[in-house]
């Protein structure tokens, strides 16, 4: 892969074991289309969310891209009376990330984060590497090498 994200930097630095996959070209944009682009099974493909809390915290949760996140679940696990998906247009800002490219590694400061438990049933998982076209596959014990999260029920 020619080009590098900050994720893949970040990853290579720490030496955790990932492999990187491309979609540029394919004309995806939705989840299932990058999933599809990749001949990979959508379960395993995962966004990356932001929100903002009552209390005005941020949470990130990842889920399956063909999921939605079940913001009364969500809120629960954060221990928030409720959340909203963050605006768009707020996100490049806090997180240092684009809408469509937003990576749960590498924001620019970190923030809870939650992950589907549907994770768990796969040797790996695939998510966004920090850039629209790019991604990275890796296991969930070497990503918690390199943020901390929780898995819960969040869909």
């Amino acid at each position: 892969m020619d080009e590098k994200t900050n994720v893949m930097r970040i990853l290579e630095q720490k030496k955790i074991k990932h492999e990187t996959h491309s979609y540029v070209g394919t004309g995806a944009v939705s989840g299932s289309e990058v999933a599809s682009a990749l001949g990979q099974d959508p379960k395993r493909v995962f966004k990356t969310l932001v929100t903002v809390g009552k209390s005005k915290n941020n949470y990130v949760f990842v889920i399956p891209v063909e999921k939605e996140l079940n913001l009364k679940k969500a809120a629960k696990i954060v221990g928030e009376k409720s959340i909203d998906m963050l605006k768009s247009k707020d996100l490049l800002s806090l997180t240092g990330y684009i809408h469509g490219g937003c990576s749960p590694i590498g924001m620019k400061k970190f923030f809870k984060t939650v992950i589907d438990i549907s994770a768990e049933d796969y040797d790996t998982i695939i998510f966004s590497a920090g850039k629209i076209g790019y991604q990275v596959e890796m296991s969930l014990s070497e990503l918690s090498k390199v943020i901390r999260f929780t898995t819960a029920d969040i869909i």
